[in-house]
């Protein structure tokens, strides 16, 4: 079986990070405390750690960041793209590339949450989204 359970990125300011996925992506967080916050997806526990906490719990002091690397949320349709980014950038993101159409279809942009995570913004007009948000690929 392929799965991913839990995904879980460090952050500097649990607070900061909240507001940009509550307001930004209007996420329920589901757990909290004064060191994490978990978002129940469709399948996958979304956690914001505080970096220096989650260094510590992996044994891994001091580490920053392993490359580049992007998280993607899909929406259903092309026009969902660019104001999703503008209210992902009102609350703290910031844009890293304008939406636009890539040469292999579809309609995309990416935004930077608060501590630099990359989230691609992404309309694919040949994958399925199910009222649950579940993504199927599809060519």
């Amino acid at each position: 079986m392929q799965q991913i359970s839990v995904i879980t990125l460090g952050v500097e300011d649990l607070s900061r990070s909240r507001r940009f996925y509550t307001q930004g992506f209007g996420w329920t967080p589901v757990f909290k405390n004064d060191q994490i916050i978990f978002y129940q997806m469709n399948g996958v526990v979304l956690g914001t750690f505080l970096r220096q906490a989650l260094e510590e719990d992996m044994n891994r002091p001091g580490l920053r960041g392993p490359g580049p690397c992007s998280l993607a949320h899909n929406v259903p349709d092309r026009q969902d793209v660019a104001p999703l980014m503008d209210r992902l950038i009102d609350r703290g993101g910031r844009l890293l590339r304008p939406a636009d159409a890539p040469g292999h279809g579809g309609f995309r942009g990416y935004v930077a949450d608060p501590d630099e995570h990359a989230w691609e913004i992404a309309w694919n007009p040949a994958w399925s989204i199910d009222a649950a948000g579940h993504v199927t690929f599809g060519l």
